[in-house]
């Protein structure tokens, strides 16, 4: 039922004991599949600097704003800039199957007095694309988020980047529209496509999360029997 003001005005929903949540700590996240560290350029570089070297076509970069990289120096420069930075808070992830660090996220436009935050600048390597490990590291953010309080985790993409818009949905962020001409990058125009999870979502995508990201959703051979998008699929309010 919609509220009213005392002037007859539909207002939002009360939230008499909201209190900002703390901005998350540079610390280590930790599951089976995967571990996020926070980026060191010296402990991840050589290990990095390896994954994109195993994309010699730079298919990974294409919705990214930075890369691909004609020298290591450039990426060097680029690990240095991001490690040293507060917002986006960029994390290494590091594979349990491999032992190294196969790519990085981020926690960005952190904002404790909304509740919001975003997940992006997300880059994962060849070696850990669409493995239990990528899909991990995005669960670690989630719960991290919203234990420490936020009520709103979003995704956002080009809208052109239609692996990132099923990836969004398969990770039960619904869809919530389109930004156009909202970024300029790489000489060229980005209508960006907006997606979000709540709070009020999270225990049920952290039991999705959990049945799918257990060793017994796997066959010997490592294939999935149950697909995560089914089980999130509920959660969803809105697709695109």
């Amino acid at each position: 039922m919609t509220r009213l003001n005392a002037l007859g005005q539909p207002i939002g929903e009360a939230l008499p004991d909201w209190t900002p949540p703390p901005v998350p700590a540079r610390a280590p996240l930790v599951g089976r599949w995967a571990s996020l560290e926070p980026l060191d350029p010296a402990r991840h570089g050589d290990e990095l600097w390896d994954a994109a070297l195993q994309d010699p076509e730079g298919r990974s970069w294409t919705w990214l704003g930075d890369g691909p990289f004609g020298s290591r120096a450039e990426f060097d420069a680029l690990l240095a800039r991001n490690a040293a930075s507060a917002d986006p808070m960029f994390f290494a992830l590091r594979s349990a199957a491999t032992g190294r660090a196969e790519g990085w996220c981020s926690l960005m436009r952190i904002a404790p007095a909304a509740g919001t935050i975003e997940v992006g600048w997300i880059w994962w390597g060849p070696r850990m694309q669409r493995t239990p490990a990528a899909t991990e590291a995005i669960f670690l953010l989630m719960r991290e988020v919203f234990r420490l309080g936020y009520r709103r985790f979003e995704w956002k993409c080009d809208t052109l980047n239609a692996a990132s818009r099923a990836a969004a949905m398969r990770f039960g962020f619904s869809y919530e529209g389109v930004f156009r001409q909202a970024v300029v990058y790489k000489g060229r125009s980005r209508d960006t496509a907006w997606y979000a999870m709540i709070d009020k979502e999270a225990p049920q995508l952290e039991a999705a999360y959990a049945a799918w990201l257990d060793p017994a959703n796997f066959d010997a051979e490592g294939r999935q029997k149950t697909r995560l998008a089914d089980l999130t699929a509920p959660v969803l309010v809105a697709r695109g």
